[in-house]
């Protein structure tokens, strides 16, 4: 379970967590979000968003925005395909952070950033290796871009229903690939991800 302990021992003031959703789908943006959270108002059960459900995931992102400082950064499928999936996760990182200064009205004195890759940020910053599993900044953070990025995939399900994205959040389930073989891709697709590239080559 995640706590302060890493927060409480760097004694600096604020410290925001950092992380993503979104690196592994066929479709749609990657999602950032920069987190500093009040320790006196922490909701309950934050943990690493991959083991909470959509349910909790949803209510502990809606406490989130009435008592902690957030910031959300993304980077578009077209950013994606032209810098590949690496640089375009410390692209949306940073817009994440800059997002948050403008919240905070300042530069957070340490970002936390969940991985073992830095952004270039313009405060220092520790990279933490699983970090959404140790640090309540950095799980607070991948909740909400969790949340935030499959609500995106939800909305562009409306346009694109066939593909399943309200499911399965452009991820490349079997209701998903076999969409992609029947309908072929879409503007929201990433054309550099294997199943998208092989399936243009062979049309």
């Amino acid at each position: 379970m995640p706590d302060f302990l890493l927060e409480l021992s760097r004694g600096l003031e604020p410290i925001a967590g950092i992380d993503e959703a979104g690196r592994g789908p066929l479709a749609g943006p990657i999602v950032a979000a920069a987190v500093v959270l009040d320790r006196a108002r922490l909701p309950r059960g934050i943990d690493d968003s991959k083991k909470l459900k959509p349910s909790v995931r949803e209510r502990i992102a809606a406490e989130l925005g009435g008592c902690a400082a957030i910031g959300l950064g993304q980077a578009t499928v077209e950013e994606i395909d032209q810098l590949n999936i690496l640089k375009a996760t410390m692209l949306a990182m940073r817009r994440a952070l800059d997002d948050l200064s403008l919240a905070l009205g300042r530069v957070p004195a340490l970002a936390l950033v969940d991985g073992n890759r830095l952004p270039e940020l313009p405060c220092r910053a520790e990279a933490v290796v699983r970090g959404d599993g140790k640090s309540f900044s950095i799980a607070a953070a991948s909740i909400v871009a969790k949340v935030a990025r499959d609500r995106m995939m939800a909305d562009l399900a409306r346009d694109h229903p066939q593909y399943g994205w309200d499911r399965n959040a452009g991820y490349g389930t079997a209701e998903h690939l076999k969409a992609l073989t029947l309908h072929g891709p879409t503007p929201h697709h990433r054309i550099t991800f294997a199943p998208v590239h092989n399936l243009l080559i062979l049309r």
